[in-house]
């Protein structure tokens, strides 16, 4: 008999995309889930920016908390908003294959210029990421970054709605939820210059660590060469001591030989300069300390 589990996820509609793929993925293997939707602080919270919420693991720990009371039996979160330390008793078990891990600036058609980022002077674009706010100050310090919230659709109606000029946006969560940018202007942002969120477009399964059935089961899903490089982004946000709100970047890349090539952006607070670095060898041994040395190096 195949073996039926409980996932757990938020309720946003690209956490449901995501625990619709990796349901149908779990039943390409003969495997049968039903979905858990549970709501977390990060969901609650609409009325104020990251930056201004206390800890860490806001969009993560209401899940961590079922499934260590074994409400559910695995959680998919969107990896680039784990901590770098799981809770005692849990464990990442496997990860999804990597959507496109850009960011995209959503640019209103009445805005639009020639310019820079195709934005006018002092244009108004939203975003609560510290690490977003900081690397568009570095190529446009005249911007004016004001906080917005909400999930994808909300965020593009704001843009329509209200006075922003530009939102940036995942361009996995656009990806993946089919969103249609035809009535926008915008910039698929180069991941060298503009460097995303470690992880970001990868899909990540938590388990209990004594739970050795429903681990072997998630494993056959597991995508080894996804976790090479969110090993060396997520190894180096955690030299950093880091949670998903710390103003850096980080995105590692293999090329067809197998050498890895990491780019990373940081900035001690979302409105100080950034720092990029980059390094490139064949083996990923030391290659994420040798990423925080440079960050951290005046």
């Amino acid at each position: 008999m195949a073996e039926h589990l409980k996932l757990g996820t938020r309720g946003s509609k690209l956490a449901l995309w995501q625990a619709h793929f990796i349901k149908d993925q779990l039943e390409t293997v003969g495997t049968t889930c039903e979905i858990v939707i549970i709501k977390t602080r990060g969901d609650q919270i609409q009325d104020i920016g990251f930056s201004k919420m206390e800890g860490k693991g806001f969009f993560t720990k209401e899940i961590e908390d079922a499934l260590l009371e074994g409400k559910i039996d695995f959680a998919v979160h969107s990896m680039k908003d784990m901590p770098t330390t799981n809770p005692p008793g849990l464990v990442l078990t496997a990860l999804s294959y990597r959507e496109d891990p850009r960011d995209c600036l959503v640019i209103k058609k009445s805005s639009a210029t020639d310019g820079l980022l195709k934005l006018p002077e002092s244009a108004i674009v939203g975003t609560s990421s510290a690490r977003r706010k900081a690397q568009l100050l570095h190529y446009r310090s005249d911007l004016n970054i004001q906080d917005i919230r909400g999930n994808v659709p909300t965020r593009l109606k704001k843009l329509q709605e209200e006075s922003f000029d530009a939102i940036v946006l995942a361009k996995a969560g656009l990806e993946r939820l089919k969103i249609d940018l035809s009535d926008f202007e915008y910039i698929d942002l180069n991941p060298r210059e503009f460097v995303p969120a470690p992880a970001q477009g990868v899909i990540a399964l938590q388990v209990r660590e004594d739970d050795t059935s429903t681990r072997r089961l998630l494993q056959q899903i597991h995508h080894a060469d996804v976790a090479r490089c969110t090993n060396i982004e997520r190894k180096v946000l955690q030299l950093m001591d880091g949670g998903c709100q710390m103003p850096l970047g980080v995105h590692c890349e293999m090329d067809q030989e197998n050498n890895f090539h990491v780019h990373a952006a940081f900035a001690k607070s979302w409105d100080a300069p950034v720092k990029f670095v980059h390094c490139s060898q064949s083996t990923s041994i030391n290659l994420a300390e040798k990423i925080h040395q440079a960050l951290l190096e005046d």
